[in-house]
């Protein structure tokens, strides 16, 4: 049987697959390709000098406080989104900047503490699904309170089954063409003397040991050396010791409410001593962390003797979830042996996404009212008697 339309249905019709189509596409651009439009204008950052080795700068993606759901978490459909969100924004991030090393810096899962060995399981499957890295890039998970308690609720099975299932011990040195990346367990710096403490200690004065003797220090004792020496780049999930945000530098700090609320050692971050002991020990040349959600660089100058002196940044890394702020963002970090230099990218907030969304929804009606059902040429003169 053969159906005959109308020129009016015909129209109608038309009008009904331009929206559809149209509709598609503003879903398709709001929820995958607005990802790529945002991050393209985020850029590695340059060094100032080339390296004197003549090595390729390493290039490192930085981000925080991923806090995915749960088993124990109410799961909406908002929050399914805010996890897509994440993932398309990585996904965007790794496409457009091709990093060597990504670093996620603790509270990886928002109930860690609490999950069962299954839902654990099936935290790590979802880690890895929705931060999938291609085999050239390598990435790299540091602990933080969310994933196994703060120091006083940590029990053995819960730090033995993030450094099982993620690969991360209370210690490790990641190097490449002469940088040194040292990743912490912040709740191992608890200096009470636990097992956990212990073993991180023991593993920090190793690595200090192999630092000096890398410089040429006559301090070593070991004799262990590094291929090439440079003051490595310390990485945990608390950030250093300071009173509190207000001591921040850089244009975007905290809100002011959280600005000027003193920290709690041990829980907001490391205590003054286990700053001490660390800065003592690895004399960094800078220092990312994450914890606080929001963005903070600061700049460390310690004395440990009259004629010795150690400076360097400490950048906090705001959170990568939209559940923990309206503009999520991350770092992209240029690395030589002599440098570091820092870009911060920042992903689309939901609020400039809702908008687009509206806009070209709008623009949508306007075309499809005005431009697809206005009347054909062929129609105007059937119905009026004259060409338009």
């Amino acid at each position: 049987m053969v159906f005959i339309l109308s020129s009016g249905q015909r129209n109608t019709f038309s009008v009904i697959v331009h929206f559809v189509v149209g509709v598609i596409f503003v879903c398709f651009y709001c929820e995958w390709m607005i990802y790529y439009v945002n991050q393209i204008q985020c850029g590695w950052p340059t060094l100032s000098k080339k390296p004197k080795d003549g090595l390729d700068p390493v290039h490192a993606m930085i981000l925080a406080d991923t806090h995915l759901y749960g088993a124990k978490d109410r799961f909406t459909l908002e929050d399914w989104r805010k996890e897509w969100q994440m993932k398309r924004a990585f996904q965007a991030a790794i496409t457009i900047h091709q990093p060597e090393l990504v670093f996620v810096l603790g509270d990886l899962f928002d109930d860690g503490k609490w999950s069962s060995q299954n839902e654990f399981n099936d935290n790590v499957k979802k880690f890895y699904s929705v931060f999938k890295v291609p085999e050239e890039i390598t990435l790299y998970s540091v602990v933080g309170n969310h994933d196994i308690g703060l120091h006083f609720r940590i029990t053995p099975q819960l730090v033995k089954r993030f450094e099982k299932k993620l690969n991360a011990p209370p210690v490790r040195v990641v190097s490449l063409r002469g940088n040194h990346f040292i990743l912490i367990n912040s709740m191992a710096m608890e200096g009470d003397g636990c097992s956990l403490c212990s073993r991180a200690v023991t593993e920090i004065d190793k690595i200090a040991d192999i630092l000096k003797c890398s410089s040429g220090s006559a301090l070593c004792k070991s004799h262990t050396k590094l291929e090439q020496y440079s003051r490595p780049i310390v990485l945990q999930h608390f950030p250093l010791y300071r009173e509190s945000d207000s001591v921040c530098i850089e244009s975007d700090p905290p809100p002011v409410c959280k600005k000027s609320k003193l920290f709690e050692e041990r829980r907001d971050c490391l205590s003054k001593e286990s700053t001490e002991y660390l800065v003592e020990s690895l004399l960094p040349r800078a220092a990312f962390g994450g914890h606080t959600h929001h963005s903070c660089l600061v700049k460390h100058s310690f004395a440990p003797t009259p004629d010795h002196k150690i400076e360097f940044h400490e950048y906090t890394v705001p959170s990568f979830s939209w559940r923990k702020r309206l503009d999520p963002k991350y770092y992209l970090v240029t690395v030589s042996p002599d440098e570091v230099k820092v870009s911060k990218c920042e992903l689309p907030r939901e609020w400039t996404i809702q908008v687009t969304a509206i806009m070209m929804l709008l623009g949508l009606v306007i075309y499809c009212k005005y431009f697809v059902s206005r009347p054909t040429p062929s129609i105007n003169k059937l119905m009026y008697g004259k060409k338009f």
